[in-house]
């Protein structure tokens, strides 16, 4: 995501983001943070999806051996 998305999303203006970045620094790292922990459940979210599809697939009652 770029800035002028950012600002779109929080509902901002871009130069307001850009004041935050030089006034408010610890604002800018706390929206940071948020936008890493979303980005990391997204993330974690993924991979719970294909551990579930892996255990569905092994417990089919069949061999699963790649190659064959």
């Amino acid at each position: 995501m770029n800035k002028q998305e950012l600002a779109k999303l929080m509902g901002i203006s871009l130069k307001t983001l850009y004041n935050w970045e030089k006034e408010k620094p610890d604002l800018v790292r706390l929206i940071n943070q948020g936008l890493a922990l979303d980005e990391s459940i997204e993330e974690t979210r993924r991979h719970l999806e294909r551990l579930e599809a892996i255990k569905e697939k092994a417990s089919n009652g069949k061999f699963n051996l790649k190659g064959k």
